[in-house]
This record gives structure tokens, sequence and C-alpha cells, in this order.
């Protein structure tokens, strides 16, 4: 499977990444692979639970569009 991540740096410099379609699933790293490598295993996680709890494995997301 594949998901959408998304990429910040916080205010201490470390990486965050977040899997929006999982409501929760955050992870980081000092460095961009690493928070990628650790957002991985942390999707693999929260899919392992959600299905342990008869969840939905995931929510429904969309883009939308503002105008600035």
């Amino acid at each position: 499977m594949q998901f959408t991540v998304t990429l910040d740096r916080d205010e201490d410099g470390m990486w965050v990444a977040e899997c929006p379609s999982i409501p929760g699933c955050v992870s980081q790293g000092a460095t961009k692979s690493e928070a990628l490598e650790n957002v991985r295993e942390a999707i693999a996680a929260c899919l392992e639970v959600r299905a342990e709890q008869g969840m939905p494995l995931t929510v429904e997301t969309a883009c939308v569009e503002v105008a600035v």
C-alpha cells in the first residue's frame, strides 16, 4: 500500500512526518530519510492497531483549492 505523508521541520529542526489518512499517525527523525523510515513503521503499527480494534484502516482525504 502507498500512503501520502507530509514532511515539515519543527522548531528544534527535527523532521516531522505525518500520514493524513490515518489520524494520529505521526513520527519524526533528525533527517528526512530517518523521518520517512520512522513514519513507515508508524503507519504499519497504526494499521495493525486499527485492524485489531475493528476501526476503518484509513479515513477519507481530499484536496481543496483555497484562493489567497
